[in-house]
């Protein structure tokens, strides 16, 4: 009897399809995957892909990225309920508001937002990149950062430009204990702290380092020590553990004092369900073409500044 992995292989080979995941898949969604990658990465990988479909194994706002940067292609999200509550912390609306609010000001909006939200946008940024898009924006303009509140508060500290900020922010990263984390460093003392820039100010300013989602696997990859205390979505670690079999990671509780802080919708994704997509080609993403191609200009001018 075919296994469910020699089935959705065998589907991916009839459909012509790639299987794009993010690192905070579960690790059997990593696994399965034919790229992985943070949210620049898997965004100029869905540029470039040439397969009939694409399946996202992410959340809503990343593969709606992956069918504005490349239409031709079918576009499937395994779970339709994979949103992102960053995103839905800036509904359009409301953005259309605060943005008339701000007439003379250019908006820069982090890549967790909806398409509605990026066709208002000027630039779009990542957290991999967010530092070099701020830096090239003119000196004269004030600027409109959105929906993160902690990143952009961060950015202004690493660029020192005055941004207006919305009040946004990720339920994973904005619900770290900060008790817990003084006690796991005082229960491992030789270890590096790694922060997403995701969190609040009170955790950053424990962290060694800080850094995107890739930059904090490659960190972890090429630093000598052993031992580390990760402040992000735990399905990093599952990367960081295959580059470092021998480095210890370890996660850090909520606020509830669960140590399982993990991205509810990101943890949608299944291999039955990418199994499921690829027999029925649904459910798929589908944009509206007027929209698309306004949410494509700040993209595109994203992915060229960050070839520089």
């Amino acid at each position: 009897m075919e296994s469910k992995i020699e089935k959705l292989n065998r589907l991916r080979r009839e459909r012509n399809a790639v299987i794009l995941a993010h690192y905070y898949q579960d690790p059997e969604v990593q696994d399965i995957a034919d790229f992985k990658g943070d949210s620049l990465a898997l965004a100029q990988a869905a540029e470039k892909v040439d397969a009939d479909v694409i399946v996202f194994c992410g959340v809503h706002f990343m593969a709606e990225t992956a069918k504005i940067v490349n239409p031709s292609k079918i576009v499937l999200l395994p779970d339709m309920e994979a949103g992102c509550s960053l995103a839905d912390s800036a509904p359009a609306d409301k953005f259309r508001e605060w943005k008339a609010a701000h007439p003379d000001h250019f908006v820069v909006s982090y890549i967790n937002c909806s398409t509605e939200v990026k066709a208002m946008s000027d630039l779009i940024c990542t957290s991999s990149n967010a530092k070099k898009i701020i830096d090239s924006v003119p000196k004269d303009k004030k600027i409109l950062f959105a929906p993160d509140k902690y990143l952009g508060r961060y950015l202004i500290k690493l660029t020192g430009r005055d941004m207006v900020l919305w009040d946004g922010s990720c339920q994973v990263h904005e619900f770290f204990s900060e008790l817990e984390l003084i006690k796991i460093m005082n229960g491992n003392p030789k270890a590096e702290v790694l922060a997403h820039p995701e969190c609040p100010d009170n955790i950053l300013n424990y962290a060694d380092f800080v850094g995107s989602t890739s930059a904090l696997i490659k960190h972890s990859k090429e630093s000598p020590n052993t031992e580390f205390i990760i402040l992000t979505e735990p399905g990093v670690i599952h990367e960081m553990q295959k580059l470092s079999p021998q480095k210890k990671f370890i996660s850090v509780p909520g606020m509830d004092g669960c140590n399982c802080n993990n991205c509810p919708f990101m943890r949608l994704n299944t291999i039955d369900k990418i199994i499921a997509a690829l027999e029925n080609l649904e459910p798929q993403i589908i944009i509206e073409e007027e929209l698309r191609l306004k949410a494509l200009e700040p993209l595109e001018k994203m992915l060229e500044i960050s070839k520089r």
